[in-house]
This record gives C-alpha cells, structure tokens and sequence, in this order.
C-alpha cells in the first residue's frame, strides 16, 4: 500500500550494519512512493528525515562505544546509495550528515567529536553542512577565546532541519579557513529556503546566513585542522565516494523504473514485427549496454569503498602516496559513474518510448538530479588527475575536491 508521505508506516529500528541495509531497503520502498511528487514539489523532506531519525539510522557510522552501530565507511554507502535508487535528495542529506561526522572526527580531536558523536546517537540529531571552502563570504574575527563569524554560505545540503552544522569561514586577516561544529539555532544563525534548482530539489542545498556568531574555541576543529595530515585529507575524498554512490544509486533507480515500464507499460514499435517490446532486439540491446555500465560501476565504486575502510583502520600511520592511491580508486569511480549515469539517465526513454515522457511520470527527474550533482565539481578535472597519475605517476594534491 502507498501511503500519503506524512503517514510513513513505522519501521523497526536497525541494531547492526546487516540489519540497517535491510530497514534501509524498508524506508527506501516507502520513500519511493512519493518521491516523484515531491521532487516536483521541492522543499524538505521532513517526514521522511523524521523517518529516518526514528529509524536509527543516524548512528550508522558512528562506533557502537558511543551508541553507534559500528558500519565501516562501505557498509555507509551501500544505505547512501539504497536510499539514493529511491530519492536522490533523502540519499544526500543523508549522506552527507554522516559526512559532517566524520569531518568532525577526522579535523578534530576526540574530546570534541566523542561526545558530539554520542548525543547525537541518543537525540538523534541531524547534521547539516555549510562548510563550502569555495563561498568565502564568511569572514571570521578572532578575539580572546572565542571568534565570530559573519556572512553566507551557499549550497548548505541539508541545513534546515538539522540541530548540527559544520561551518567555515576565511580569518579576517590572514585569510586562513576556519572549521568548527555549532548547534544549528545558535543566535545569529538563520537558514534561508532559497533553493531551486532543477535537480536534487529536496536536499535543501540553499544558503545560510550568519550575523555576529560567537564560535567558542573548543568547536573550532583545528587539531590536526583541514588537510593538514594525510588521514585529514582522506575528507574530501569521502565527499566524492559518497557523490559517486549516489549517482550509482540514481542511475540503478532509473534502470529499474525502465525495465518496469518496459515490461509493463511499453508498446513495440511497428517496424519491430514483435508481439512485446521485451522481445525487440533493439531494446535488448539497449538493456544489455544498461547492464555492462551498471556492473562496470559497482565494480569500480565497491574497490574505491573497500579502499578507503582500509586507508581509515591505517589511522595516523597512513601515507601520502596510499591516500595518493585512494583518491585514484574513487576518481575512476567517479568519472565511470558520471558518464554511465548520464547516459542511463537519458538512453532510458529509447526503450520506453514517447508515452514515457509524459509530465505526471516525471521520468525526467532522473537524469535532472544527476545533472543537477554531476556539476558539483567538473568531472573534467577528475579526468585530468587520472591522466597526471596513468601518464606521470603523479598523485593529486588534497584540496577540498580531490
């Protein structure tokens, strides 16, 4: 039974990584009921986070010491990209809530990160982002035990409706980044609803305001600090893991709502001399290029996810040349990702035909939201990496996208 997206049926709570796979598959189905209307819609997604932060979810990555369910970064992603077949949006402030987590641990030290990681397993918190390094217009003032910070961030996925945020801001003076964790109603903090974009329309990725925000130096994370270290600097490299498993997440959720069409709903075209579209060559064809893309993807994604639980358990211990080989695994990842996704997103409707485009299916929003997320960083320069690292074995230097 589909029902109305404000009555989600209760969900029994996760208490390993097995079972969160499995609740994650539950949600996803109920998720997927009105995914549709609310993409058209945009806005947020609140019954279905509220889904979500019953489910227990929130947890996943955090480790079962501190009220956790213990999943390494792989078991993560495969929940991030269940979720993703169904709504890429719900996928993406999901995701990236566990992402702020582990920026904080990874930034930070453990008298900080510890206790944010336990209440939020007992209050289940949502984390939200407006560390964006690419927006400077938060500029930071530094006084005695404290700073302020002043100005917007843009793109802040999964802001509203979230009692954590990961800011950043560039010091007055020297211009250098300033990371912290703060309490999303803190004073002087206001959340504008001004996102509208074509793609990922529920992922609140709109902007934040901040006017005089006092930052206590105990949630500034500047011990190591952003990339400082090579374990640091695995950061930006789970940002892009985590985009590459959503993109595979939207393009498998887009080949089975095709193949569903395809056999149910599809007539054969004339020309075909068949009885059912299942049984024209052309589409056959078409089916099996889905097939190669898609296993070529979990492929590349699954060794790229496997890479980075490894570089994580080396801890401090981890080098330059073997984050060097991460960052590698998830670019090919990436790039394969991107171009099958696209192409799956769009080849879709050759096999389900003009019937298909019609506007209360929505079919389209597939290929929006990949196209929407793809440009999140120009995978052109991915590419260019690959090529420095194929022809000269030269590694990427960490920036905040590589």
């Amino acid at each position: 039974m589909n029902l109305p997206h404000h009555l989600l049926a209760p969900s029994p709570t996760a208490s390993t990584p097995a079972s969160a796979l499995l609740l994650a598959q539950q949600l996803a189905a109920q998720f997927a009921a009105t995914a549709a209307e609310r993409d058209h819609a945009g806005g947020t997604p609140k019954a279905e986070r509220d889904a979500i932060r019953a489910s227990g979810l929130l947890g996943l990555s955090i480790a079962s010491e501190l009220g956790g369910l213990g999943a390494n970064w792989q078991q993560t992603l495969l929940v991030v990209r269940e979720f993703a077949k169904a709504d890429s949006s719900v996928a993406h402030v999901f995701a990236f809530h566990h992402l702020m987590l582990a920026t904080v641990e990874l930034f930070g030290q453990p008298e900080q990160w510890q206790p944010w990681h336990e209440i939020t397993t007992r209050q289940n918190w949502f984390w939200g982002n407006a560390l964006n390094p690419l927006d400077e217009r938060t500029i930071s003032r530094r006084f005695d035990g404290w700073y302020e910070f002043s100005g917007q961030k843009s793109f802040c996925s999964g802001a509203l409706d979230s009692q954590m945020l990961v800011v950043s801001a560039r010091q007055q003076h020297s211009g250098q980044l300033v990371v912290a964790a703060i309490p999303t109603g803190r004073s002087g903090i206001s959340v504008q609803q001004d996102w509208n974009n074509i793609g990922q329309r529920q992922t609140d990725s709109g902007s934040v305001n901040f006017e005089k925000v006092r930052i206590e130096n105990n949630e500034v994370l500047d011990q190591p600090g952003p990339l400082t270290t090579p374990r640091s600097c695995l950061r930006p490299l789970l940002a892009q893991l985590i985009l590459t498993n959503i993109y595979l997440g939207i393009a498998e959720g887009a080949f089975e709502e095709a193949r569903h069409y395809t056999l149910h709903e599809a007539r054969p075209w004339r020309a075909a001399q068949v009885d059912h579209t299942h049984e024209d060559p052309y589409i056959l064809g078409h089916y099996g290029e889905f097939w190669v893309g898609l296993e070529s993807v979990r492929a590349l994604t699954d060794r790229a996810g496997n890479s980075m639980v490894a570089a994580l358990a080396r801890g401090e211990a981890l080098t330059q040349d073997e984050r060097g080989e991460v960052a590698m695994h998830i670019a090919a990842a990436k790039v394969a990702a991107t171009r099958m996704g696209l192409n799956l997103a769009c080849q879709m409707f050759e096999v389900t035909g003009a019937r298909a485009t019609h506007a209360g299916l929505r079919l389209d929003r597939h290929w929006r939201n990949l196209r929407t997320h793809t440009l999140h960083d120009p995978v052109d320069y991915k590419l260019k990496e690959l090529g420095e690292w194929a022809l000269i074995r030269n590694y990427p230097t960490p920036t905040f996208y590589s």
